[in-house]
């Protein structure tokens, strides 16, 4: 087996790997669970972005189990994210390795 096609088995298997990454992303719950304290008194916003700008929704007062909830899909999606990233820069290494005069 050619050293290019080592390395077109790892494009494949790195472009499946980002594809898997934003679909766990996808699954997550939007936006992160925020306290905000208003003149001695706790308030909880979701808060995340669409349209490019950023949202509060006022959630009330949430049990225990869906601030768990909120703040374990936190640290899930910054994982995820951070996996994306290197697999994003995987990608384009690799696409540039291959890019010769065959089609890759």
């Amino acid at each position: 087996m050619s050293i290019k096609g080592v390395l077109r088995e790892e494009l494949d298997n790195s472009l499946r790997m980002q594809e898997r990454y934003e679909q766990e992303i996808a699954k997550l719950p939007r936006g992160s669970l925020v306290k905000r304290r208003i003149r001695g008194h706790d308030y909880y916003y979701l808060v995340y972005r669409e349209d490019g700008k950023v949202r509060s929704v006022y959630r009330g007062k949430p049990d225990a189990n869906e601030i768990a909830r909120y703040r374990a899909a936190r640290d899930q999606r910054a994982k995820y994210r951070k996996l994306l990233s290197k697999a994003r820069r995987q990608v384009r290494f690799l696409r540039g390795v291959l890019r010769g005069k065959e089609p890759i």
